[in-house]
């Protein structure tokens, strides 16, 4: 038999090799491959930030109508006439949107009762304590935060521990050691005894330890004193935190009712919080002229707020520096 010199390509041999032109064309067909996936993937990406998005807004705009919800009624309602508030014969949307404007009830608020009287009280107390509890607050967190002295730290920790005690506890004392000085009655009942505050201190501490001490020790080498240093580094790089503690404090010493309605007893030493508990009586309480008052007596802290809010803006944004 003649043998076949023939060779035929085993089973399981490799495949014959593609020309030049094919891994090209192989090649592109995988670069549009990737380039559809990645664009898939951008797209459920987008779809899925603008879902976030979505209900990131959703939560807000929810907290945000909780919050001016109320707001808004009180100003609707000092604007309402008496027989307009929780009247069960109107559509629900008059309950937010009065169709007549009674100015009025913000002149007979001052009026009823001696509301400019009670308006100076509360902005005189409030702005001593303000001002006493913010500079009390500075030296002291200063001398924790900068100063070294023996027992630093643990005199500290016993200051910070004041703050676990709370305020009910410590009233009575107050009040009758007050009353052993004879200041009850007086202006400096509500005003010293507020002054001095745990919180204020520790606050303050903290961003100081933040500050750096290159500046510090170059105004040491100057010959500034501690409190040339004080005043003229450690508090300008501190308005972010002093104007936190100043709003703060201006809104607590503001809102304060328990302790003025105890150490006070002349009707013409009250403060604003006392003052509205007047347009409430045994069995009525009209709501109007105590909604005009209340309007009047936000737009302070609001003043406040407004001026202070570029001071925390600028506070965030030495934090991002800083890295």
């Amino acid at each position: 038999m003649v043998e076949n010199n023939t060779h035929k390509p085993e089973q399981g041999a490799p495949a014959k090799k593609m020309d030049q032109a094919e891994i090209e064309i192989y090649r592109q067909a995988k670069t549009i491959e990737r380039v559809i996936t990645i664009q898939q993937l951008k797209r459920r990406q987008r779809l899925k930030d603008i879902v976030r998005k979505f209900g990131i807004y959703a939560l807000l705009a929810l907290g945000a109508v909780s919050m001016v919800g109320p707001f808004l009624w009180m100003v609707t309602t000092s604007l309402k006439e008496a027989g307009d508030v929780y009247s069960y014969q109107k559509e629900w949307w008059r309950e937010w949107i009065p169709t007549t404007f009674v100015w009025q009830n913000y002149v007979k608020a001052w009026q009823v009762v001696p509301f400019a009287r009670f308006y100076l009280n509360s902005i005189f107390v409030t702005l001593l304590i303000t001002l006493g509890q913010v500079s009390t607050s500075a030296l002291a967190a200063y001398a924790f935060a900068r100063l070294r002295f023996p027992g630093r730290d643990r005199l500290f920790f016993g200051y910070l521990a004041t703050m676990m005690v709370p305020g009910a506890v410590t009233m009575i004392p107050v009040f009758i050691l007050l009353e052993k000085f004879g200041w009850i009655d007086t202006y400096k009942a509500m005003i010293l005894p507020a002054v001095f505050t745990a919180y204020g201190t520790f606050m303050l501490r903290q961003f100081f330890l933040t500050l750096p001490r290159d500046l510090e020790d170059a105004a040491k080498i100057d010959g500034c004193s501690y409190f040339g240093i004080f005043w003229r580094i450690i508090l300008p790089l501190s308005k972010p935190a002093l104007a936190t503690l100043t709003t703060f404090t201006f809104m607590g010493s503001w809102m304060s009712f328990m302790w003025p309605l105890i150490v006070m007893n002349t009707h013409g030493k009250f403060t604003l919080p006392i003052g509205l508990a007047y347009f409430q009586n045994l069995h009525t309480t009209d709501w109007t002229l105590l909604m005009a008052g209340s309007v009047m007596m936000i737009l302070p802290i609001l003043i406040v707020f407004t001026f202070n809010q570029r001071f925390f803006v600028e506070g965030i944004k030495l934090t991002g520096i800083k890295g």
